[in-house]
């Protein structure tokens, strides 16, 4: 069996349920603080959410509404949005998903390398970590964000910067993903991908069979579901699971 050295850990949808009672409500309160009448509810949200990284879906959004956004004005939505986001983290209105706790503390353990790569930017990343878990890295060992590439996901350069800066093949990692533009990164890559379906993600049952594994989730008090992939002993993930996934081929 291959031995695993590094995870790639998404964040939004993987990590944490952060989109629907986080992100979203963010943007709303946002908007309504500096004037501008805009709503996005779940469906529309769902729909934004194929657009990679904040700044591009406001902007492209604007595009779709024939609103001018101002550098000035995008950056102060940018401010609010975060200072909101913060606040409802805060508040509890944001989550681990299940199994991932336990994950983190398994692999962290092992001694394998943890890296968080993802479309949001570095403050939303901080903001997260330090108000779930009381830390600003913890398990990690660095993080790629929107604001160390030019291209976000599903451009492959996030994860391939990550393979660089950990400095393993991708033949000893694997990517933990919930959305095709995630999957669609990490296997431009070169990389394995294990993937917690995001159910706001309207392209990703065309990419599913692009994944080395579906679950449902990761197994916490309730066992993880297989969608595809090997059979997870216990119904949970685990470092043995993640390195039987390197030992399976390759599309």
């Amino acid at each position: 069996m291959s031995r695993l050295q590094a995870v790639f850990w998404d964040v939004d949808g993987t990590l944490a349920d952060t989109e629907m009672s986080g992100h979203r409500v963010a943007y709303n309160r946002a908007f309504s603080e500096l004037g501008i009448d805009w709503n996005w509810d779940p469906d529309l949200y769902a729909e934004l959410l194929t657009i990679p990284g904040g700044t591009k879906r406001m902007q492209r959004f604007a595009k779709r509404c024939s609103v001018s956004l101002s550098p000035d004005l995008l950056q102060r939505l940018r401010e609010a949005k975060q200072r909101h986001y913060l606040d409802l983290i805060r508040a509890g209105a944001v989550r681990w998903r299940p199994g991932v706790l336990r994950l983190l503390k398994d692999l962290q353990q092992a001694g394998v390398q943890q890296w968080i790569v993802t479309s949001s930017g570095l403050a939303s990343v901080q903001a997260l970590l330090e108000v779930l878990h009381g830390f600003s890295a913890g398990p990690f060992c660095g993080w790629v964000t929107a604001d160390d590439v030019r291209c976000s996901k599903p451009d492959p350069e996030p994860y391939q910067l990550a393979l660089r800066l950990s400095g393993v093949d991708p033949d000893c990692a694997i990517a933990l993903e919930d959305s095709a533009p995630g999957l669609r990164s990490a296997r431009a890559a070169g990389l394995r991908c294990l993937l917690t379906p995001s159910p706001w993600d309207p392209e990703l049952p065309m990419d599913n069979h692009h994944a080395t594994a579906v679950l449902d989730h990761f197994g916490a008090e309730t066992s993880c579901q297989i969608h595809s992939g090997p059979p997870c002993e216990g119904g949970r993930v685990t470092l043995k699971y993640l390195e039987m996934l390197l030992d399976l081929g390759q599309e």
